[in-house]
């Protein structure tokens, strides 16, 4: 892929950064639209680079979109129980930012509009109990989180086939890995451990994810990317499956502690029980995790 002015919103975030960080090295132009919540990050060491261009604003509210090749979008609010006590956030930001891009791409001279690439999540799926869904399975999603997320898919696709908006939908498993929020199970383990508090999981901690760390997640997007394949799905996962008491247990021996650091709390409602996607159709592209087994301990995770 020759070198592209790729306009990337919520690019300060967890797997934002990680997408611009390799976008800059691969010698792409970024311009990051970014309302700077408080999962972004302030500072990162590409913040000078001529390549990079940080523009602070929420999606919702953008009347002009630069001209790019491509929209990556990134910005969401991400956390399932921020979204069962307060939909609005979510709603705002994952369904209605996505109509926002959508409008300013439709307005564009059709030769000049770029490809829209909505980052999703495997949860717009809901749960399954045995096997993976594939890409073409129905959507069932279980919280307001998903379904503003779902919804922005479907929002995508019709104004593919209505405004002919050339598009690509990838779908990945739960992210981990540096510069993620402390409000998630990893970050959050390992902050609770650092300031001598005890690990809070939900139900009995038997629920099932599929865990990718994230500059594998971002390597198959850019392997979508490369590919000049539009108007696809792709699901991303390891088929690292683990419980969330098994992913505790791998952060309490790093920090040589024993499960009497885990204080078991009351069940999310809503809870999936088990989240799986086959990411074969994007395997067939040559891509392929390198990181399958357990949690991988990146050097700086503290």
């Amino acid at each position: 892929m020759k070198n592209k002015i790729i306009v990337v919103t919520g690019g300060r975030g967890f797997i934002g950064s990680h997408f611009v960080e390799k976008a800059l090295i691969r010698g792409h132009k970024v311009i990051d639209i970014d309302k700077m919540t408080y999962a972004s990050n302030n500072k990162l060491p590409w913040d000078n680079h001529i390549n990079y261009t940080l523009i602070k604003q929420d999606i919702c509210d953008l009347v002009h979109l630069p001209s790019c090749d491509i929209v990556v979008n990134l910005a969401a609010e991400s956390h399932v129980d921020n979204s069962i006590v307060d939909t609005t956030p979510f709603i705002r930001s994952n369904f209605l930012g996505v109509h926002r891009l959508l409008e300013l791409i439709r307005k564009k001279d059709k030769l000049n509009r770029p490809v829209f690439y909505q980052v999703s999540t495997d949860e717009v799926y809901g749960d399954i109990l045995e096997g993976s869904f594939k890409e073409n399975d129905r959507l069932s999603p279980s919280n307001p989180y998903s379904a503003a997320k779902a919804a922005a898919e479907m929002l995508v696709l019709s104004y593919s086939r209505t405004y002919g908006i050339e598009h690509i939908i990838t779908r990945s498993a739960n992210n981990y890995g540096h510069r993620q929020y402390h409000e998630k199970l990893i970050p959050k383990s390992i902050y609770c451990l650092n300031n001598n508090e005890k690990i809070p999981l939900h139900g009995n901690g038997s629920y099932i994810r599929d865990w990718i760390f994230v500059e594998d997640n971002v390597a198959g997007m850019w392997k979508v990317i490369d590919s000049g394949i539009k108007n696809e799905i792709y699901n991303i996962s390891a088929n690292n499956h683990m419980t969330n008491l098994e992913v505790v247990n791998h952060i309490l021996k790093w920090h040589n502690k024993t499960n009497s650091s885990i204080k078991f709390v009351r069940n999310r409602d809503g809870q999936d029980l088990r989240y799986s996607v086959d990411s074969s159709k994007l395997m067939s592209l040559g891509w392929n995790p390198k990181h399958t087994t357990g949690i991988y301990r990146w050097s700086n995770d503290e």
